[in-house]
């Protein structure tokens, strides 16, 4: 969601400040009204790998998004589709039920296996998305992965992720919370409802969704706060699940401290 314009504390946008003088890539480039794609993503960030590599550096990937980054380093290509937008709302209204999310999970489960059992049973948008391929496609996500996969991978990789102490994570997360509504959130959020009227992605950013009920009147201000907390738990939660299903990543441990992490990046690339 860093992609987008005028979504500066709800994402934790990167700062000037915290940018120290290094370039950042695809950071505040789209309009939130604007579609836009893994496959732009792809092709966006292979053009700002080559300019870096250029430059004779090496590129840091950093997100928590697996689907974009797979996308990236192992070269996969999505194709561009016009989804059908009533198919995807009759799913997620669907999915607002426990009953109906586990129909659709069940759904997936039986049309692409292999995808459907490395995600969380709850993870609403990728069962969604598994879902929407297929129809628009005819083709299993899985299928077209392996198909892309054969054109070989493009560049020598490592893959790291940070973890906490689970408690530790929520403490924080819920900390990061109160700190984004000190520094304005529903003021950028209504500013952001003012100048764009039609954001079906950008709608979806936990942070801003929530915030958007709250000023509907369809939700009080406490249970906003505890929404937006919960909802970011649940994400750490499914993007863990992801990362632990694809055993090629090296763990560091958070609460070890920048320095031991980064010789234990270092030491590894080395290798």
């Amino acid at each position: 969601m860093q992609i987008y314009k005028d979504m500066e504390i709800g994402t934790a946008k990167v700062t000037t400040e915290e940018m120290d003088g290094i370039k950042h890539y695809l950071v505040d480039f789209v309009s939130p009204d604007q579609r836009y794609t893994v496959s732009n993503f792809k092709k966006d960030s292979e053009s700002a790998l080559q300019e870096i590599l250029s430059k004779g550096k090496t590129p840091i990937v950093v997100g928590g998004t697996g689907l974009y980054i797979n996308s990236l380093i192992y070269g996969i290509d999505y194709p561009e589709m016009e989804f059908d937008l009533d198919y995807r709302n009759s799913l997620m209204e669907k999915a607002k039920t426990d009953e109906g999310l586990k129909e659709l999970y069940e759904e997936a489960l039986k049309i692409d296996e292999e995808a459907t059992k490395n995600i969380s049973s709850t993870d609403k948008k990728r069962i969604v998305r598994i879902l929407e391929i297929y129809k628009e496609t005819g083709k299993t996500k899985t299928e077209q992965e392996i198909e892309s996969r054969k054109n070989g991978i493009n560049y020598d990789f490592r893959k790291f992720v940070i973890t906490w102490d689970r408690e530790k994570l929520y403490e924080r997360i819920n900390l990061r919370v109160d700190i984004m509504l000190k520094q304005g959130l529903i003021d950028e959020v209504k500013a952001w409802l003012e100048k764009y009227k039609n954001c079906p992605t950008a709608f979806q950013a936990i942070g801003y969704k929530e915030v958007v009920e709250y000023l509907y009147g369809k939700i009080s201000y406490d249970e906003m706060v505890e929404k937006i907390k919960q909802e970011t738990r649940h994400y750490a939660k499914r993007q863990l699940t992801w990362f632990r299903k694809n055993n090629d990543y090296i763990w560091l441990n958070g609460e070890d401290g920048n320095e031991k992490n980064v010789n234990i990046i270092l030491e590894d690339w080395r290798k």
